[in-house]
């Protein structure tokens, strides 16, 4: 959990909008944060994520800012970004209500602690709770006996308040929200009308589970993040969202016989396998649109983190830098050194500094301009669960070496945000075919699980030099635990244990033969190194060439024959259905009977 969050908002009067933003949106850059502030006269508001010296570095300068001021936030950590870009907007209003008159920043209704209320609730006080939330906040959860208005927006609520009973009016009416920010607006407004007593639960339903826990509330509270939902313990409910409609679904609503996982729900269970292929149409084209031109094409600063392990503790620089990454050599960090390219909070750290366990570092490449990638990513599946990938070659997975932009895993944040898939295994940038991406955290320790179990069964099809003897043979050659220098693996018999099985499916007369190829276990380059020390390398694989021939790990240049290596099939145990399922990428050109699109090497 190494990301914070923050949550914060203030009415407060304001001036120099544009300017104001101008300057957040230079110095979130300079932070590499992400999320959205909202500027309005009537205040702030903004949901941020970063490290924490960046948050705090940002909540600082709000702070001493003479028309913000003090700034309570909400904080909570997660293990990736949730957010895609930073966002800096000025808007008319903070929180969209469209009543003239209502000004928060000068006057809001009396607020009500948590502890305070639970007193009021415990003792059977007469007082009405008032839910302000949408429809489908509400749905999910809300306190015993509450007051339901049934908008669809915020907007809706003052016509809706009006159409309260006159008792109502003349009662304590306290009114929540998920975190208190609409209730700065429904409360005097409320008062607007005549209700004569008026209060605002302060910090609104989140802060009532964190004081007081679950007395007198009833299910969740629907959030606006990739959580759907929390329990009164702040944990992660089972709450979901209909794939094809957006709708919230109660656990209730998922047991239905109209809830079919990743393609309709009860409320919109007239979507047919068309709809679902216009979304996934959609998915293609925002692919499209996000690869051209690449992310990566323009000069843009780089940085990458690196991690001080305990094993490398009291580690002069050098040689923490040589142990961590040994795919650069010495010379290599030893000349970024000097060029002042490794940073610790922005600065460039002394070559002869003593690194302690749990520092931080960055390593910084500057206008760092990626290699093409090819792009044609096709979508073969997706459902609430998984999505299944055709991915081209080359394209690397995720970030590494030479790419970060232009990786697989960033060109699926457009199609699929605010959602952050999870790969679920890894191919190699030149290796293609089937990849399994999981959409929740559950499904991905759930298909984490069966490959380090060894439960997928595995599939591949792979053109190699030569013509091997056997129709159907195994090697088990032990592989290195650690890349070597040049970054590939090799063979150790001293490393961990290697499985692989195949069978000749056609001798071709230009000298190469295509197999298939089924790994039995599953470690870093084990198809492509056995079938190298058989003598029978893949065709076109850039690292280990004929004649025992091995040179450094790379990615294929665009323009470059295809290395000859295609996952085929992958099955599964589904994570959310648990049934047994196959997926399958279509073979390329160079698997067909006589391909003529590759050319044997010379020997």
């Amino acid at each position: 959990m190494s990301i914070l969050n923050i949550a914060a908002y203030k009415f407060v009067t304001l001036s120099r909008l544009g300017d104001r933003r101008s300057e957040l949106r230079g110095l979130c850059q300079e932070l590499a944060l992400r999320g959205t502030i909202l500027l309005a006269e009537e205040g702030i508001n903004l949901f941020v994520a970063g490290d924490r010296t960046a948050v705090d570095a940002l909540v600082a300068h709000l702070q001493a800012d003479a028309e913000i001021g003090p700034l309570s936030t909400k904080e909570s950590w997660t293990d990736h970004q949730p957010f895609r870009r930073m966002l800096v907007k000025v808007k008319k209003e903070i929180i969209a209500f469209g009543v003239d008159g209502i000004s928060p920043a000068k006057y809001t209704s009396k607020r009500v602690s948590p502890i305070e209320l639970k007193s009021w609730l415990d003792t059977g006080q007469q007082v009405v709770l008032l839910d302000t939330r949408n429809d489908y906040e509400v749905k999910l959860g809300t306190f015993k006996g509450a007051e339901r208005l049934d908008i669809g927006h915020f907007r809706d609520f003052p016509q809706a308040a009006r159409a309260l009973p006159d008792e109502v009016r003349k009662q304590p009416v306290v009114t929540f929200c998920t975190g208190g920010i609409r209730c700065e607006k429904a409360g005097p407004m409320l008062e607007k009308l005549g209700f004569e007593d008026v209060y605002q639960l302060d910090g609104g339903i989140l802060n009532y589970f964190e004081k007081v826990g679950k007395a007198h509330y009833e299910g969740d509270c629907f959030v606006f993040d990739q959580r759907v939902a929390v329990d009164t313990a702040l944990r992660e409910t089972d709450a979901a969202q209909c794939y094809a409609c957006q709708a919230i679904l109660t656990l209730e609503d998922q047991q239905s016989d109209r809830y079919v996982k990743g393609e309709s729900c009860p409320f919109c269970y007239r979507t047919t396998d068309e709809a679902i292929r216009a979304i996934i149409a959609g998915r293609h084209e925002a692919i499209r649109v996000a690869s051209r031109p690449l992310p990566g094409s323009e000069p843009y600063d780089n940085t990458r983190p690196l991690h001080v392990a305990g094993e490398w503790h009291g580690f002069e620089m050098l040689d923490f830098l040589t142990a961590a990454v040994p795919s650069v050599d010495r010379a290599q960090w030893e000349a970024r050194l000097i060029e002042g390219r490794i940073l610790m909070d922005g600065a460039p750290v002394d070559a002869r500094r003593r690194v302690i366990a749990g520092e931080k570092y960055e390593h910084l490449t500057p206008r760092m301009v990626e290699p093409n990638v090819n792009a044609d990513i096709r979508i073969l599946h997706e459902d609430g669960d998984i999505v299944v990938i055709d991915k081209p070659a080359p394209l690397p997975i995720h970030p590494g070496g030479r790419f970060n932009k232009n990786t697989l895993a960033a060109l699926l944040v457009p199609a699929y945000a605010p959602e952050r898939l999870r790969h679920a295994h890894r191919l190699d940038a030149n290796t293609t075919g089937v990849a399994l991406f999981a959409r929740r955290r559950r499904s991905a320790r759930h298909l984490q699980s069966q490959f380090s179990a060894g439960n997928v069964a595995k599939q591949y099809m792979a053109r190699i030099v030569g013509h091997p003897l056997d129709d159907e043979f195994t090697c088990t050659a032990s592989i290195a635990r650690d890349a070597s220098v040049a970054g590939a693996r090799l063979l150790d018999e001293n490393g961990v244990s290697a499985r692989t099985a195949f069978r000749v499916v056609e001798r071709h007369a230009d000298g190469t033969t295509l197999l298939l190829a089924t790994p039995i276990t599953g470690r870093t380059n084990q198809i492509r190194l056995h079938l190298w020390s058989l003598g029978h390398p893949v065709l076109g694989d850039p690292t280990y060439q004929p004649d025992r021939v091995v040179r450094a790990s790379q990615s294929l240049d665009v323009d470059d024959p295809p290395m000859c290596l295609h996952s085929w099939k992958i099955s599964i145990e589904h994570p959310g259905t648990g049934e047994q399922v196959t997926y399958e990428a279509p073979p390329r050109e160079w698997a067909a009977s006589g391909s003529k699109e590759t050319v044997c090497p010379s020997q």
